[in-house]
């Protein structure tokens, strides 16, 4: 693929993904969620990770964003009304967020000297889906557990938001 198609889907992923923080709108964000997704997934193809392109497609902008759009239907939820900033939650959100960069660094610099090193996924006898299966559950369980831990937070998090304040 060609650096400047691979860039045009970068922008496009980031500037979509950007507008779902921003917009208040929920169906809004929900739309450019899927705009996301699928430029994610064009990333992946051009990648030659074929396999994990079409499911980016046929789940997350297929199922689950069809999911999001159904319960946003259902509890007819309106656009946000701008609320004064909370100084502690700002904080912890500020902390979080510090703490994610070091750990992202961490990562990605502290492996082999400043150069970390993942190692590809080789074609078996078994087949794609298996041997990404194997080597996730193998090498990669710890950051596997983490993400699941962080949709855990993020599932709570919405569930606290999203009830209304009684007046």
């Amino acid at each position: 693929m060609a650096p400047i198609v691979f860039w045009i889907f970068v922008i496009l992923m980031l500037g979509f993904g950007l507008s779902v923080i921003v917009s208040r709108n929920p169906v809004t964000s929900a739309l450019s969620l899927v705009v996301s997704f699928i430029a994610l997934a064009a990333l992946y193809v051009s990648l030659g990770a074929f396999f994990i392109g079409v499911i980016q497609i046929l789940v997350y902008a297929g199922a689950v964003m069809v999911l999001f759009l159904f319960i946003i239907m259902l509890l007819d939820l309106r656009v946000e009304i701008r609320k004064r900033m909370n100084l502690p939650a700002v904080s912890g959100g500020t902390i979080v967020i510090i703490l994610f960069i070091k750990i992202l660094f961490d990562v990605c610099y502290s492996f082999n000297g400043g150069h970390a090193e993942f190692p590809a996924v080789s074609v078996a006898t078994h087949g794609d889906v298996w041997t990404i299966g194997t080597m996730i559950f193998r090498y990669y369980n710890l950051p596997l557990q983490i993400v699941g831990t962080l949709i855990l937070v993020a599932s709570i998090g919405v569930v606290i938001l999203s009830k209304r304040e009684l007046k």
